[in-house]
């Protein structure tokens, strides 16, 4: 597999959502196409369809932990599992950057208008959401690696 966390920064660059552009890089290597990967995840951008929520770049690596070691079956050892693997991917992400809110990582609440273009303005899009991404990104691939 390329290196996963510089696929979703290029696919940031290409102005992909960071769930999707963090899905994305894992998506083909696991069985799922890119397209599929890019649809999946693009209602997760900016904290859930801009809602400042879970940061997007988290969302995208909890999806792709998801296709990687989920479970299509009610199995409570099995939902466990990927629990497990989650939680330690939340636990990564938080201990690296504080938070795992979108709106508190780039402070900046999207829902607004104006201070979504704020944002726009000050380059968080391309400062802070770009580290987001690659760190997400290199979590999930260090998890899978295990």
């Amino acid at each position: 597999m390329k290196n996963p966390a510089e696929i979703a920064v290029a696919r940031f660059g290409q102005k992909y959502n960071c769930a999707q552009s963090v899905f994305s890089a894992f998506a083909a290597p696991l069985g799922l196409d890119e397209e599929t990967a890019l649809k999946i995840a693009s209602p997760f951008g900016g904290g859930v369809a801009r809602q400042g929520e879970v940061c997007g770049a988290a969302t995208g690596g909890l999806m792709a932990l998801g296709l990687a070691r989920g479970s299509s079956s009610p199995d409570e050892k099995e939902k466990d599992e990927v629990y497990r693997l989650s939680l330690e991917f939340l636990r990564r992400f938080e201990e690296k950057h504080g938070k795992i809110l979108c709106r508190d990582l780039i402070g900046y609440d999207l829902r607004d208008h104006a201070a979504h273009e704020q944002a726009r303005q000050a380059g968080v899009f391309t400062s802070i959401c770009p580290r987001l991404v690659r760190d997400a990104a290199g979590i999930v691939a260090l998890l899978l690696e295990k």
